[in-house]
């Protein structure tokens, strides 16, 4: 299936990339230092500037500057050195991220703001621990001189490290974008079997040979369904799915 560039009404984007059907993406410490010097890596190459991120166990938010349209080639190089790392370490083998990623262009300067407090907040909207103790976010950077993250603009926005402490403990009620109320509900899922298959019966899948079954189950990976989406809707077993 042919893909299209991106297209965004604004440079500034929150992006999130999850792990296939919710697959745990860093499995310790190792692996979040692992995703953060690519990150580094790529941003740079890219011309890419990180405003915010936060590193959650099987998903991702970042708050990026894109003023060159990069991002999905900055984003293929993320998805493709990660999955290489876990891959290797974990002798695992297929997808790691579901779908590309998302995109939300950042419509103006209030939207800026309850973007990064709400990727910020992650950790607490999950009941881990407040945003100020989670150790993978970029929480602590703020008004810090990083090569990783630019708050500069930030600063500029909301003043001094205390007004900062007291703008994110406002975020309890911040909705944003998330894969949950953004797709892949089955409806969703119904209209893209039929879209890659032709068919809305995945049971078809069952009928072709090996590779030709396996090429078309990579296709729905790549489209967003998750492991359990594509075992109901074509009735292949879940190892299968989940080693292809």
């Amino acid at each position: 299936m042919p893909r299209h560039p991106r297209n965004s009404q604004s440079d500034h984007l929150h992006l999130i990339v999850r792990g296939v059907g919710k697959q745990i993406l860093f499995e310790c410490e190792a692996d979040y230092c692992f995703y953060l010097g690519i990150l580094r890596q790529y941003s740079n190459e890219c011309n890419i500037r990180i405003y915010a991120y936060c590193l959650m166990s099987n998903h991702v938010h970042l708050l990026v500057y894109d003023p060159e349209g990069n991002v999905s080639v900055f984003m293929k190089k993320m998805g493709v050195s990660y999955a290489g790392h876990y891959n290797r370490k974990y002798e695992r083998t297929g997808h790691l991220f579901q779908d590309r990623f998302l995109s939300e262009p950042v419509r103006n300067e209030k939207h800026l703001l309850i973007v990064f407090r709400y990727i910020l907040n992650n950790p607490h909207k999950a009941g881990i621990c407040p945003a100020f103790l989670y150790k993978w976010s970029s929480y602590s950077h703020y008004g810090k001189r990083e090569a990783l993250v630019d708050t500069s603009l930030i600063c500029e926005l909301l003043g001094d490290y205390k007004e900062y402490e007291a703008f994110i403990r406002m975020g309890n009620n911040d909705r944003c974008m998330e894969y949950e109320s953004y797709r892949n509900d089955d409806e969703w899922a119904r209209d893209t079997l039929r879209s890659c298959l032709g068919t809305s019966n995945g049971s078809v899948l069952k009928s072709l040979g090996k590779e030709e079954r396996n090429n078309y189950i990579r296709l729905l990976k790549d489209e967003g369904l998750s492991v359990r989406q594509i075992e109901r809707y074509t009735g292949i077993g879940r190892n299968i799915i989940q080693r292809v």
